[in-house]
């Protein structure tokens, strides 16, 4: 099987989820041909440093903006001149780029090349299946598109939500967003500790996403003054001025404290914690779920990001920690509350998809023998 990724790197999941798909693939399959390819990168490496930079700046900023701006999208606010701007943007060399890989089946984890693909398919210029891989627990606009042959979505509830919205039911499959095999493994705790230097006691981990976003330094320094007996492992992503402040404020902390940059050690760090304090991305979020970690989210970004969190909450999965609010009495409240901490953690397990990878992968493999 030769499987074509199309994807975007705004934000990491999006890179990351088709990395998952491509390990689980061979892993079953150690001949097939993948390519993982940075759509916006691969066309034009100046539009992809102007939209991504764009993108990053308007969410840092001006996330208010963004999130209404998200919103109008996602339920059907006509955007389309926007959409057609990249699909003539991506048209030519991403129907070169397939002509030359010549895949059994293209799998999509943005919805930038996923209108793109849908158009040639279209226009009758590609035939073969085409796969959308949405990263996050709502649904988007501008991921609805004719010519998809399957949806892989990350929970059934996202399913009626895209039949009501006109999407075949037979094209929609809830089987999770994709993450790596890795998440499946257990590694020891104590040894986990023992590697990053800390102790057997309570761990908190907290993470604000690849780029280090959100209220990491506040609630950092609310738990440096908690008075339970607690560690803290803090990554801080890509945001190396983060990092550099975090370290200066532990460095007469009475409490044990590991502060890393971006790190590929997070399945180990999560089995390592008791729970997690986070940015509600979707990758991060089923990541967190299939470690049945309980979560305590921090700084959604307006838009996907909100809806992530409305999921995880109403499925009481999740405490939500606002922006000023008392980090201390809310950790308090829920550590302190075996039963509300217990519930956190069967709710997890309950809508976690940990196979996620290998059964789309199945899905995948169930297309390309209808050919």
């Amino acid at each position: 099987m030769d499987v074509l990724f199309l994807s975007v790197s705004i934000g990491a999941g999006h890179i990351k989820a088709a990395e998952a798909l491509k390990e689980a693939l061979l892993q079953k399959y150690p001949n097939s041909r993948c390519l993982i390819v940075d759509t916006l990168k691969y066309v034009n490496p100046i539009i992809d440093k102007l939209v991504v930079g764009s993108y990053l700046r308007t969410v840092k900023a001006t996330p208010v903006i963004y999130g209404k701006l998200y919103e109008m999208s996602r339920t059907g606010y006509n955007f389309n001149d926007l959409s057609k701007t990249f699909n003539r943007l991506l048209f030519r060399k991403i129907k070169t780029l397939i002509a030359q890989f010549q895949p059994s089946v293209i799998v999509c984890t943005h919805p930038f090349p996923l209108q793109t693909v849908s158009t040639l398919k279209k226009k009758n210029m590609v035939s073969v299946p085409l796969v959308a891989v949405l990263t996050d627990f709502v649904v988007h606009s501008l991921w609805l598109h004719d010519h998809v042959d399957a949806y892989i979505v990350a929970h059934e509830y996202m399913k009626v939500q895209m039949i009501k919205r006109g999407i075949p039911e037979e094209t929609v499959f809830p089987v999770g967003i994709p993450i790596s095999v890795r998440f499946l493994q257990k590694k020891d705790r104590k040894t986990v500790l023992d590697e990053l230097g800390l102790d057997d006691k309570p761990t908190i981990l907290v993470m604000g996403g690849s780029l280090g976003f959100g209220q990491i330094k506040h609630i950092f320094l609310s738990l440096l003054k908690n008075s339970n007996d607690l560690q803290l492992i803090v990554l801080t992503g890509k945001n190396r001025k983060l990092k550099e402040q975090l370290e200066k404020y532990s460095f007469d902390a009475v409490k044990k404290v590991k502060i890393l940059g971006y790190t590929n050690d997070v399945p180990e760090l999560m089995d390592a914690a008791d729970f997690i304090i986070t940015k509600p991305g979707g990758m991060t979020v089923a990541e967190s779920l299939a470690k049945e970690l309980p979560i305590f989210i921090m700084s959604p970004i307006p838009g996907q990001e909100e809806g992530n969190a409305n999921f995880l909450v109403n499925h009481g999965a999740a405490c939500r920690i606002y922006d000023g609010d008392p980090t201390d009495d809310i950790i308090y409240l829920i550590t302190h509350n075996p039963l509300r901490l217990k519930h956190m953690r069967e709710m997890a397990r309950y809508i976690a998809k940990p196979r996620s990878s290998q059964e789309a992968i199945e899905i995948i493999e169930g297309l390309c023998r209808q050919q």
